[in-house]
């Protein structure tokens, strides 16, 4: 059994997938408005979400990004519109799984189950320690002897990578490559972002504790000795 949020602003349609639901032994809420179903995952978030994209007060695909910017719960999008771009599209905005109106309770059935399968096989939150440096990858934190480190986007994926290879020399290609997705870019680039990040490490390059610059090669992450 799962909890499974429905948000539907037809109101024949919404009873007739709860009805389903219900028969199948999930746990169902409902929520007619992308608000409200965003106040509902961010309260008590449910096991995964079957979201139209009709809705009457933001567009679906709207309302899809905006779950993602508080929550990982599996989403299953349910739409009239068959177009395949627009398909690619909301499964590349963070959708799990997709449904074409009018389907059937057991065609619901089988993505919900797909759907719950593999986010609950998902594998464990990575977290990385390197010292007293702590990297959190899928909650993007990090803290440094215990106290939380305020880092840009940016600046967390650079810590990251170089944390993941701990010990080990990365070029400036790679970084480029790797974190900045570029094929070639300026190396003031990196230089800037990290000298910003040793700032927040508490350390600089003359006087380095974790990120150690290899003269002529890249640069390298490890515990202070």
């Amino acid at each position: 059994m799962a909890t499974v949020l429905v948000v539907e602003d037809d109101e024949f349609v919404r009873s007739a997938i709860i009805h389903e639901l219900g028969r199948r032994q999930h746990a169902v809420r409902s929520a007619g408005c992308a608000l409200d179903a965003l106040r509902e995952i961010a309260q008590s978030p449910p096991d995964a979400v079957i979201l139209d994209l009709g809705l009457p007060d933001l567009d679906g695909s709207e309302a899809l990004r905006m779950v993602r910017g508080i929550s990982d719960v599996p989403v299953i999008v349910a739409t009239a519109r068959d177009d395949e771009a627009e398909i690619v599209r909301l499964l590349r905005a963070g959708a799990d799984d997709y449904l074409v109106k009018p389907f059937s309770g057991d065609h619901l059935s089988a993505r919900l189950d797909a759907v719950l399968r593999r986010a609950r096989s998902a594998p464990a939150p990575r977290t990385i320690a390197v010292g007293g440096l702590v990297v959190d990858v899928d909650r993007r934190e990090a803290a440094l002897d215990g106290g939380p480190l305020a880092l840009t986007r940016r600046e967390f994926d650079l810590l990251a990578y170089l944390a993941a290879r701990a010990d080990r020399v990365v070029t400036r290609k790679e970084l480029l490559a790797e974190v900045w997705r570029l094929a070639y870019g300026d190396d003031q680039t990196i230089d800037v972002h990290l000298s910003w990040l040793r700032r927040k490490l508490g350390e600089s390059a003359a006087r380095p504790r974790y990120l150690h610059t290899v003269r002529g090669v890249g640069f390298m992450l490890s515990a202070p000795r």
